[in-house]
């Protein structure tokens, strides 16, 4: 990690790389709001630095762990892109089923990060399958920049439809036990909450960390049990939760919410300044035994 601490980066700071992140301004203006600040003994380039990912930071299980065994899976997507494919991470040593956990990642495709924590569920038990949103465009490019763009240029209705086909095609699979929860960051936030709406009949448990809810009239159609994640310091999706709340409660779901004071959207990728060790590592806990208890 840099040797940078989020305390010595302004708020206004994440909120401008949270308005890049999401394609509200361009990489351009980013840098150039960024050069207007005033900050104490840091340059232009370390604090870019520090809010961009570094993936060579976010590993915590090696894809060579004994305990692991990963491959990449295709999977019929008829209503989506035709075709998806994804990254299946199943425990090495299985003398039974288990239950098996989507993983979706942000919005720019199937990062280092976000197959690292399909490694971490994998190592506790589960079987995990994080979907590449960007395979119909070759997957993944290697860089966030790219992959953001790339996203952003598809069909958000046929994306949608390709995590329904994922989700379906997990909890058939061979090695699963039926049960399905999905878990998802940003823009897997969002498809957990939709996901929750659209499919109720596939998914037992969802964990959406900072993501804002389905769109339209889906939304009223949401089923849990349900654990959301907010980032105390994120006005985007924060302003989305009472509505979504009111909703929750009319149907009667089972859900909870948890705030993390201090945090940044994006606190649980371990591969930025956004991250916060003592947040992440809470968050990642409940949402284990969250998954321990409702896929049982």
């Amino acid at each position: 990690m840099s040797h940078i601490s989020p305390k010595q980066i302004p708020q206004q700071a994440f909120d401008w790389y949270d308005d890049y992140a999401h394609g509200d301004i361009d990489r351009r203006t980013f840098l150039s709001r960024l050069g207007s600040l005033s900050v104490a003994g840091l340059t232009l380039g370390a604090v870019t630095s520090a809010l961009t990912p570094n993936y060579a930071l976010a590993e915590q299980i090696s894809f060579n762990d004994q305990d692991i065994k990963a491959t990449y899976q295709e999977f019929e997507s008829p209503n989506g892109h035709g075709k998806g494919r994804g990254y299946l991470v199943v425990p090495s040593q299985m003398d039974s089923k288990a239950p098996s956990v989507l993983v979706v990642h942000e919005n720019r495709g199937l990062n280092p990060y976000v197959r690292d924590v399909a490694r971490r569920l994998a190592k506790q038990g589960f079987v995990a399958f994080a979907p590449d949103a960007l395979f119909p465009l070759g997957g993944y490019p290697g860089n966030d920049d790219d992959g953001r763009v790339m996203q952003r240029s598809m069909d958000s209705e046929k994306i949608d439809q390709d995590f329904i086909a994922a989700a379906g095609y997990l909890k058939k699979h061979e090695a699963s036990t039926g049960k399905l929860g999905v878990v998802g960051f940003c823009f897997g936030g969002y498809v957990s909450n939709m996901l929750a709406a659209t499919a109720p009949a596939l998914i037992d448990a969802a964990v959406p960390f900072y993501g804002t809810p389905a769109t339209g009239d889906l939304v009223k159609n949401v089923k849990g049990p349900i654990m959301l994640q907010f980032a105390e310091n994120d006005k985007r999706v924060n302003a989305t939760w009472p509505d979504y709340e009111v909703i929750l409660k009319a149907n009667n779901v089972n859900y909870t919410a948890h705030f993390y004071p201090s945090t940044q959207h994006g606190f649980h990728n371990d591969s930025t300044s956004r991250y916060d060790p003592k947040a992440a590592e809470l968050g990642w806990s409940r949402t284990l035994e969250f998954f321990k208890q409702h896929l049982a």
